[in-house]
């Protein structure tokens, strides 16, 4: 599974993946990813080559940095847990962008004898390129309650009001926008009545819009900040998570809007 958040240049935060595995404890990968680091790095021994510690692709959704016992496999003469929050991060995107641009992971793989993660979202994927159906009221009251909620998406409840609707250079319209001081989100929801391939568009969805903030923000000179969500009325069907932890869309389950 780290192998294909590498391949896909995306990272996964800890409780993403614990579910993606049926893990109740999150916790619990603890050991399992040190245990990865280790292994790596005897076999980084064995090829006298250095293998990026792929481990480091598992972050805390909070703090958006790796658990502290990554800093034993990244630095060697300093302690992680004592650096700045600015400097662990400047470490972990350095190394994020070895781990996505090292060519040998289908080659640690097959010497550790562990088959590659090759599940094909191609149907699922033509279902969702099919036109959707026009707004409905449900989706009309969602996205006005998320635009009043701002907590939905973990912004303070004293946020200014979201704006639906708001349009972007590209010609999407984003369904609910929130601009803050510490940065731009965007909301894409999918009321009850959203069916797989609706779920599945508003993830590509996601996937788009940020590129297209993030190039409005390069635009006008402003910094990187765009993030967008995937709010949804349900549960997220269980045969999607690992299409979602591939494109990295946070997604915010069963959102009562009613």
């Amino acid at each position: 599974m780290l192998v294909r958040q590498a391949e896909s240049g995306n990272s996964i935060f800890y409780s993403d993946l614990a579910d993606e595995l049926g893990m109740s404890n999150p916790r619990n990968l603890n050991f399992v990813l040190g245990s990865i680091g280790r292994t790596l790095e005897n076999l980084s021994k064995r090829w006298k080559q250095k293998i990026p510690p792929i481990q480091c692709l598992v972050l805390n959704k909070n703090t958006h940095l790796p658990g502290e016992g990554i800093g034993w496999f990244l630095i060697k003469k300093e302690d992680f847990s004592s650096l700045s929050t600015v400097r662990k991060r400047a470490i972990v995107d350095a190394e994020l962008a070895h781990i996505y641009g090292y060519p040998r992971w289908r080659e640690v793989l097959q010497i550790l004898d562990l088959p590659p993660v090759n599940q094909s979202f191609a149907k699922v994927n033509e279902a969702a390129a099919g036109r959707g159906g026009g707004e409905s009221e449900s989706h009309r009251k969602m996205k006005e309650f998320v635009a009043v909620h701002p907590e939905v998406v973990g912004l303070p409840a004293s946020t200014a009001g979201g704006k639906c609707e708001h349009p972007l250079p590209s010609g999407d319209k984003l369904d609910v926008s929130f601009v803050t001081k510490a940065g731009w989100i965007a909301v894409e929801v999918k009321t009850e009545i959203s069916n797989e391939a609706d779920i599945v568009r508003g993830l590509y969805q996601c996937v788009k819009y940020v590129a297209v903030m993030q190039a409005v923000e390069a635009s006008e000179n402003r910094e990187i900040s765009a993030q967008a969500f995937s709010a949804i009325a349900g549960k997220l069907p269980k045969n999607l998570l690992p299409l979602k932890n591939m494109l990295g869309v946070a997604v915010i389950e069963d959102v009562s809007y009613q």
